[in-house]
C-alpha cells in the first residue's frame, strides 16, 4: 500500500492577505503526513509590474507574459513570495524547501504554441522529475513550488500554479497515494454562486457531465474541473476544494472530486 502524500496549492487572495497567510502557513504546517506546496502570486506580480510602470496584459483572465514582465515574475514568485512562505515555514518548524520547475529538473514545459494569441513566455508542462522530488521529501523537506517552470535550454517560462500542481501530484502518484487539495476563498464547489453555504460536497463524473449540463459548472471553475478529471484520470486518488478550514479534521464543508 503506497504511502499518502498531499499536495496543496493557495491562490494569490491568500498570499495577499498576511494574516490568512499565516492562519494558512499553520495548518498547512500541522498538517500530518508528506506534503507539497505550490503557490501562485499573480495579484503581486500585477501590484508590483505596476510600480515599476510594466503594464499587466490579461486575455480571458490569462497573463501575456513578455520578456519584462517574465522578469518582474521571476523576481515575486521565485523570490519575494517564495522565499517568505519558505522562511514563514521554518518559523512553524516545517523544514521547507522553495523551488521553481528549474530546479533540479523537477517541472520542464515547453513554451506554449502560438494559435490566435501569442502568451509570450508561458509553459505548458511535458514533464515531472518525480524521483528527484522524492529525494527532497525522503530527505523530510517539504518542496515549496511556485509557478515557474522551464524549457531545459534556459528558458524559465511563467506556468498556471493550478496546472503545476495537477501535473506533480500525476508524477509523485506513481509513488505515492496523492490528493490535491485547492485552497481558495469559496468553500468549494457552489450550486448557486450567490449561495456560499451551497456547497456540493462530492462529485464525480457522472454528477461534473450533469451539473456542466446544467451550467452550474462554468466561467473559472470549467478549466478548474477539467484539470481535476484529467489529473484523476491520471493516478491521482481525490481531489478536494475548499477554503483553508478543509485541512483540518473538523470541517467537511467543502467539494471532494472522485472518478
Amino acid at each position: 500500500m503506497k504511502e499518502k502524500l498531499s499536495i496543496i496549492k493557495i491562490g494569490g487572495n491568500i498570499i495577499e492577505d498576511e494574516t490568512s497567510l499565516q492562519a494558512f502557513l499553520k495548518l498547512f504546517a500541522n498538517l500530518e503526513g508528506k506534503k507539497i506546496l505550490v503557490h501562485g502570486g499573480g495579484k503581486r506580480a500585477t501590484h508590483i509590474a505596476s510600480k515599476l510602470g510594466i503594464e499587466s496584459q490579461m486575455v480571458n483572465g490569462r497573463r501575456i507574459t513578455d520578456a519584462e514582465t517574465l522578469e518582474v515574475i521571476t523576481m515575486v514568485y521565485g523570490g519575494l513570495v517564495n522565499k517568505n512562505v519558505v522562511a514563514k515555514l521554518q518559523a512553524l518548524n516545517t523544514n521547507a524547501i522553495g523551488l521553481t520547475g528549474a530546479d533540479i529538473n523537477s517541472i520542464q514545459s515547453v513554451k506554449r504554441p502560438v494559435k490566435d494569441i501569442d502568451f509570450g513566455f508561458v509553459g505548458d508542462v511535458e514533464s515531472v522529475a518525480h524521483d528527484s522530488i522524492n529525494k527532497l521529501i525522503q530527505a523530510d523537506f517539504t518542496p515549496v513550488f511556485c509557478a515557474i517552470s522551464h524549457d531545459g535550454n534556459g528558458q524559465l517560462l511563467n506556468t498556471n500554479a493550478d496546472t503545476i500542481t495537477s501535473q506533480v501530484a500525476i508524477g509523485m502518484s506513481k509513488l505515492y497515494d496523492t490528493s490535491i487539495y485547492y485552497c481558495f476563498e469559496l468553500n468549494g464547489v457552489l450550486e448557486d454562486i450567490n449561495d456560499k453555504n451551497s456547497v456540493v460536497k462530492h462529485i464525480d463524473n457522472s454528477l461534473y457531465q450533469d451539473l456542466l449540463a446544467k451550467g452550474i459548472i462554468a466561467d473559472g471553475m470549467l478549466p478548474k474541473l477539467e484539470n481535476c478529471f484529467a489529473a484523476l484520470k491520471n493516478g491521482v486518488s481525490t481531489i478536494n476544494m475548499g477554503n483553508t478550514e478543509m485541512l483540518t479534521q473538523e470541517n467537511d464543508n467543502f467539494t471532494k472530486i472522485t472518478l
